[in-house]
């Protein structure tokens, strides 16, 4: 089959009238977040590198300027225990973002290849049943993208603002008011107790806990949009293959068995670089995730009786973590269902009723899955429901050693 030319791809008429309204509804969620921090493909915009290259820039400032200052007050500055280990799950939380951020931002071009093939799928739907299991496992996607946003940005919202607000400042023993800060800095580099200073690190720890947030949100909402698409491309292809059995002319089963075939090789590889674009990012969020909920739980704990906002600020907290490292293990565990079931199903119909070369193509496409698509963290754990287990397993670990110690 001849490939079709960039001209020929765009003039083409797509087969599926609702395409366009379809990839807005599926990708507009996931699209905002990572358009306002400067990852989502510009191409897709029809604009220029300048205004993403600038928000790269500046939001990487942003999370720079909180870790750089905070990381010399624990470490030159802060002699207490308790206030250093307070200190540590922020700094946690925005090294990991920002790694995490610079690796979305090294991944542009992967993300653009796996938004076209999506495209593309979505105006290659030829009939109604396909368009509804395509968008059944879309709103999926779209739900978990969704529940991630709420979570992280209100959990954000309660520490960057609410918390800070209503603790408000102190006086400290040499009697001068202390203003609240989301992330302590270093006296030693600025005072950023006087005016226009204070106002000018406060609004630029707000930019960096909206990039922290959007940045967490942003990875759990692409992975949750591009797994349940394959997860929709499964289904649509078990729905062809169910159906094979009543065709009786031998044309029409070669045309049907050829497109099938040709549909999952297309999953395949779009499942290969969905892996390839997440592993690094996964990887982050995975070993972060040990160490933010193991801190949380312990904030929580120190904070229980006595400080009723701090301990509904942290729990929420808590739940949003625990919320975005389930939804990676949980549809990495989906998918790896999901593709596993096209073996089965090849299996399941009628296939002895098929001719001999239509059998081959069923043993391949068995053969095929037999080695599942899925979602691994820097390709050393594949992230599922036991892993996820596992994370919660290792926090308590953790917990437990450090209440013993400290």
């Amino acid at each position: 089959m001849r490939a079709l030319s960039a001209q020929e791809q765009k003039t083409e008429k797509p087969r599926n009238p609702y395409y366009e309204q379809d990839i807005v509804h599926v990708l507009k969620h996931t699209k905002w977040i990572l358009r306002s921090i400067g990852i989502w493909p510009t191409f897709l915009e029809n604009g220029n590198m300048i205004l993403p290259g600038f928000l790269i820039g500046a939001c990487s400032l942003s999370l720079c300027f909180a870790v750089v200052p905070l990381s010399l007050h624990i470490t030159l500055e802060e002699k207490d225990t308790t206030v250093r280990l307070h200190l540590l799950g922020p700094l946690i939380f925005c090294v990991v973002s920002l790694m995490k951020y610079w690796a979305l931002a090294a991944c542009k071009h992967r993300i653009k290849h796996c938004v076209v093939s999506l495209e593309n799928d979505w105006k290659e739907v030829e009939h109604h049943k396909d368009r509804e299991l395509m968008l059944k496992y879309g709103n999926f996607g779209r739900s978990l993208t969704l529940h991630c946003m709420g979570f992280m940005y209100t959990g954000g919202f309660m520490y960057d603002a609410v918390l800070q607000l209503v603790t408000g400042g102190y006086v400290d023993e040499r009697n001068r008011t202390v203003k609240p800060l989301i992330y302590p800095t270093y006296s030693g580099m600025y005072n950023p107790q006087e005016s226009p200073m204070y106002e000018m690190v406060y609004a630029s720890h707000l930019m960096c806990g909206y990039v922290s947030y959007s940045v967490t949100a942003g990875a759990c909402g692409l992975a949750a949009m591009f797994a349940t698409h394959v997860c929709g491309q499964i289904d649509v292809m078990m729905f062809r293959l169910n159906n094979l059995v009543d065709l009786k002319n031998k044309t029409e089963l070669d045309r049907r068995m050829i497109q099938i075939v040709e549909q999952h090789i297309r999953t395949i590889r779009f499942s290969a670089t969905v892996e390839t674009l997440l592993q690094e990012v996964c990887f982050l969020e995975f070993i972060g995730s040990i160490f933010l909920i193991c801190l949380v739980e312990y904030y929580i704990l120190m904070d229980w009786g006595s400080n009723t906002l701090s301990f509904v600020t942290y729990f929420v907290l808590l739940m949003s973590f625990i919320f975005n490292i389930f939804i990676l293990c949980y549809i990495g565990d989906l998918l790896v269902e999901k593709t596993s079931n096209v073996g089965i199903s090849c299996f399941t119909i009628d296939w002895y009723k098929f001719p001999t070369d239509t059998i081959r193509a069923l043993i391949m496409i068995i053969g095929t899955s037999s080695n599942p698509a899925k979602i691994s963290a820097g390709q050393i754990v594949v992230l599922n429901l036991a892993t996820f287990v596992n994370i919660l397993k290792t926090s308590l670990g953790y917990l437990s050693l450090l209440r013993t110690f400290v």
